[in-house]
């Protein structure tokens, strides 16, 4: 019933944005799979990724990737007429001089973007950040909350923030949280606590959120390691019985893995890991509401030969350096916003 409520209302919401003179926005996350600087930094386990080090990462490589991820980033959405994602999670970014490197890049200078973006205590130095158009976006608040996690021997685990990032996009105010949630290493009997955890945390996030507006418009975007239909990204779609304010999200990616559609491949296999939910308003209100959901994986973006054909097309492969990507789709969302 919930399901066929949905899909009602989003085939509602797509006639009138046919019918009516509205702009689109758009939204995205992409996992940059390793962008590190050259450097070692003695507080981070980031050695490989140093022109002495395992990956042989010299400036060289540094600056082709840079300019391979922002090829990607301007094109997303292309198809739908978009120019340019207004706002974008990024997550495995080193540290703000990578990203003030990326922005400046040819293929994404035009946009002016600027960028959100907190050091977490991540033992590889990898963080999560927020990319925005400067002209579309301007933040008012941003925070990051450390996710206190212990393995099953009691060590800590140190892991990425989750960023939470509100401000007005076209004059709307909207609350953004980027993730990138605990991996599978270890295997999936060992790892689901750690995103069951930070899914707890998310929860006590959004709580928060809209106990102080209840009709925030929410985005929930990342990496979460887990598919729609697992229990962590699940439970942020199902009421909390032990949280009284807490608003389930909907969750437009479900849909997409009903049709198999996935944004990174394992062992021949596709996972929907990098993900957007939003907040139930964005399908309420009939003058800034969602429209779409997708996958953004053109043929150029997929691999063409060797041991990884068919899945996107990374930029290393057993140490050897191609002229990839990202072992991750980008994925993203479009609103449509009435004048």
């Amino acid at each position: 019933m919930i399901r066929l409520y949905y899909l009602l209302l989003f085939l509602f919401l797509i006639s009138v944005a046919r019918s009516q003179d509205v702009r689109l926005v758009s939204v995205g996350f992409y996992n940059l799979e390793n962008l590190f600087d050259t450097k070692d930094d003695p507080h981070f386990h980031d050695e490989e990724y140093t022109p002495k080090g395992k990956r042989k990462w010299h400036d060289k490589i540094v600056a082709q990737k840079l300019k391979n991820l922002s090829t990607v980033i301007a094109s997303v959405g292309e198809k739908e007429g978009l120019n340019g994602l207004d706002l974008v999670g990024v997550a495995e970014v080193e540290n703000a001089a990578v990203l003030k490197r990326l922005v400046k890049m040819e293929a994404l200078k035009n946009h002016q973007y600027g960028f959100v973006h907190f050091e977490s205590e991540d033992y590889r130095g990898i963080d999560v950040a927020l990319l925005y158009k400067q002209q579309n976006f301007i933040p008012i608040t941003s925070k990051r909350y450390r996710l206190s996690l212990k393995s099953d021997k009691q060590f800590p685990i140190k892991t990425r923030d989750q960023l939470v990032v509100s401000g007005l996009l076209l004059g709307e105010e909207v609350v953004l949280l980027v993730n990138h949630w605990p991996s599978r290493r270890g295997g999936r009997k060992k790892s689901d606590p750690l995103r069951i955890a930070a899914a707890r945390q998310q929860q006590l996030i959004m709580d928060s959120l809209t106990r102080e507006k209840p009709t925030a418009k929410i985005i929930v975007m990342g990496d979460f390691n887990d598919n729609p239909t697992d229990k962590s990204v699940k439970s942020l779609s199902l009421k909390n019985r032990y949280l009284k304010d807490y608003r389930p999200l909907f969750n437009p990616m479900e849909t997409l893995q009903e049709k198999g559609i996935g944004s990174l491949a394992y062992r021949d296999q596709w996972f929907l890991f990098d993900q957007i939910l939003l907040s139930t308003h964005w399908l309420q209100d009939p003058n800034f509401f969602f429209l779409k959901a997708a996958v953004y994986n053109p043929p150029w973006l997929i691999a063409r030969e060797g041991r990884y054909r068919g899945y996107p097309f990374r930029t290393k492969s057993r140490g050897s350096i191609l002229e990839g990507y990202s072992d991750h789709f980008p994925v993203f969302a479009i609103f449509a916003l009435r004048h």
